[in-house]
């Protein structure tokens, strides 16, 4: 077992891969939970049918709309933790600090990792997708409701623009960080 498995294995995070529709949530998130090994939740998943019909019609959800989906997902995340015991990454947009302060109530400790790339790298990228029901016509209101990180909220921001691998090994790099001052604290 490598060093941050075993790390990861004895002291386990909730992870949350946030930004906005199509920066690249699901790709990181699933490839960290590979390399971890970690539980991979797709926040997706737990979208009622009716916020999915919504979204592909290019509306945005309101605040009330998400609200039982954010709460789906940080209890399927909890219930992933207390039954495997290891680390669990969600791909998450969390776009506002009022969606990531209600994963922190149920997730004491989450930490985030925000994918940010410029609006037309983005676009590029939904304008290909064929097989999600979130398009380009979602980008504009995610990016008008964003509200990046705050200096007392866990986590680090990682531009996608460049390489993934480049980005995927600096994400690694501070889930590494942020396992070892984990159990640091957890020892303390």
């Amino acid at each position: 077992m490598k060093p941050l498995q075993q790390e990861q294995a004895q002291n386990p995070l909730m992870l949350i891969v946030m930004g906005v529709c199509g920066a690249g949530k699901s790709r990181m998130a699933s490839r960290l939970a590979a390399e971890l090994p970690a539980t991979f939740i797709e926040a997706d998943d737990f979208h009622t049918i009716e916020n999915k019909t919504i979204m592909t019609a290019g509306g945005a959800l309101t605040d009330t709309q998400r609200q039982p989906w954010l709460q789906a997902v940080a209890d399927a995340a909890q219930r992933a933790l207390d039954q495997s015991g290891n680390t669990v990454v969600i791909a998450c947009s969390a776009l506002r600090r009022i969606y990531r302060d209600q994963f922190r109530k149920t997730l004491p400790g989450v930490r985030f990792i925000h994918l940010t790339a410029d609006r037309h790298i983005i676009a590029k990228r939904l304008a290909r997708r064929r097989d999600h029901f979130v398009g380009e016509a979602l980008l504009d209101s995610q990016l008008a409701v964003l509200e990046a990180l705050d200096r007392d909220e866990e986590g680090a921001q990682f531009d996608m623009s460049v390489e993934f691998d480049t980005v995927f090994e600096q994400a690694l790099r501070s889930v590494h960080a942020w396992s070892a001052a984990h159990a640091a604290n957890q020892k303390s």
